[in-house]
């Protein structure tokens, strides 16, 4: 796959940790929703990135990189893109993407910046005239580190069919909702996951517990999709 040369247009903090990344590349990359694309650091250095937003027209394509002090894998990528203002890319690349032609009812579970994945397959859902129910669940570490909960709120009152369960790992005494690891919340909402199709993205220790627990619970794993499965 020829990489294409794109133009870093903003980076701006969503977090103290995550930052949004808006590319412009010179030419279309053709790409699904849930798909991610690689960033070119070196002749064998491809670094991941899941697409946050839905194909378009004018080759926009957004990121959210969570880069702490003792993340020099993204810390890298950021770096760059500060400093020479282009990046080269790769994609579409990965096999979870929305299944647009067997949709059934739906959850996405997200935890952290897996949410960009989340949100991507969300927003093409949404689209859709398909109005089987949409539940996300997103699990983060404090409710600050939730940075699109006002958005997703929004959502949740323009969709009557989309439910979103934001889950809090380190919960305040004023928190009044789930908390605790994300896919506990959605073992607890659901008697069966037979009929549902489930995308996740987060820690493979997270992907590889859901997995199990999910299966338990009567889904399909051909219903079950995640990057993180082609690993563990």
């Amino acid at each position: 796959m020829t990489p294409i040369s794109s133009k870093v247009e903003s980076i701006e903090p969503l977090t103290s940790v995550v930052s949004k990344v808006v590319l412009t590349s010179e030419q279309p990359m053709a790409f699904k929703a849930g798909q991610y694309l690689r960033v070119v650091m070196g002749a064998k250095d491809l670094r991941p990135f899941s697409i946050a937003n839905i194909p378009n027209d004018d080759n926009r394509l957004e990121l959210h990189i969570g880069a702490d002090v003792n993340n020099a894998y993204a810390s890298e990528v950021l770096e760059r893109m500060q400093q020479q203002g282009t990046i080269e890319i790769d994609g579409g690349h990965g096999q979870a993407f929305l299944r647009e032609n067997n949709i059934k009812p739906t959850i996405l579970l997200a935890g952290g910046t897996g949410f960009s994945y989340a949100y991507s397959i969300l927003q093409r859902r949404l689209l859709l005239p398909n109005k089987d129910p949409v539940f996300l669940y997103w699990g983060c570490r404090t409710l600050q580190d939730m940075y699109a909960y006002e958005a997703l709120q929004q959502l949740q009152k323009q969709h009557s069919h989309f439910k979103f369960h934001p889950v809090v790992d380190a919960p305040d005494e004023t928190w009044k909702g789930k908390y605790g690891w994300v896919h506990k919340a959605v073992m607890q909402d659901f008697v069966s996951l037979e009929s549902y199709q489930v995308y996740v993205a987060g820690r493979f220790e997270m992907a590889g517990v859901a997995r199990e627990d999910f299966h338990n619970k009567g889904l399909l794993l051909e219903n079950l999709y995640g990057d993180a499965y082609q690993f563990i």
